[in-house]
């Protein structure tokens, strides 16, 4: 087993704030957000699982293909918590890409909601693995922001509109990360969100609007879950002919 580390950041930002594109966005100084009562967090959560660089995936090779698998497995789970499709956005995944390249194991510190991950084999297992966080989320009081749910509510997080994505091939790091602590290893895959999630608010106001609960029937609000609607058509077809 190799260690593997996923790392998060989940910056609190007025609602009102992001009205601007990425792609004309103005990097703010932390001092500056800071003064605006926007705060930072910063968490690491440390699992195992296979060394990840042994196989090369086609969504870590392909960048057509990591396009698609990022924004399709997203896309899955935002459509089960209610939230719409996502689309590329093409300023967020070199941003991504240009703090992959440097494998550097921390946060970009820039403007987007930023989710991380390594040692992973392909693009969807990365992300069900940030997904698979939502057992430890609270819908009847939400959790809020923290470090066991972090990356599940970016992922799901209504107001968040487009998605960029990148990975980097760090495995050349793998027998100094203990030793470095702040290079990463393995693949080291990242997305980077705008608007960003995890925004704040009183009594986490911000995260009962933009955290749904897994819809459980085949309508959301007022879309239909193709998955399970086409289910449904398939199975009323083989009972009639049967």
């Amino acid at each position: 087993m190799s260690r593997l580390a996923l790392f998060f950041l989940a910056t609190l930002h007025p609602v009102c704030g992001f009205s601007q594109d990425p792609t004309t966005l103005t990097r703010q100084s932390t001092a500056t957000l800071q003064a605006r009562d926007v705060v930072y967090f910063t968490t690491i959560v440390t699992v195992t699982a296979q060394p990840a660089h042994s196989t090369t995936s086609p969504s870590y090779t392909n960048s057509t293909q990591l396009q698609l698998d990022s924004l399709t497995q997203t896309n899955f789970y935002r459509q089960q918590h209610n939230a719409s499709a996502l689309t590329w956005n093409t300023t967020l995944a070199s941003y991504a890409q240009n703090w992959a390249d440097h494998c550097n194991w921390k946060h970009s510190g820039g403007p987007y909601g930023e989710n991380l991950a390594e040692g992973f084999s392909n693009t969807t297992s990365a992300i069900d693995a940030w997904a698979r966080e939502s057992t430890d989320y609270s819908y009847t009081k939400p959790t809020g922001f923290s470090e066991q749910t972090g990356h599940f509510t970016q992922l799901v997080w209504k107001a968040t509109s487009q998605l960029g994505c990148a990975v980097a091939d760090c495995s050349r790091n793998d027998e100094t990360f203990q030793e470095n602590g702040g290079e990463a290893f393995g693949w080291y895959f990242l997305c980077e969100y705008w608007p960003p999630g995890n925004v704040g608010g009183d009594d986490d106001e911000y995260f009962k609007e933009n955290v749904d609960p897994v819809v459980e029937s085949g309508v959301m609000e007022g879309r239909c879950v193709g998955r399970v609607v086409w289910v449904a058509v398939v199975v009323g077809v083989l009972w009639q002919v049967l």
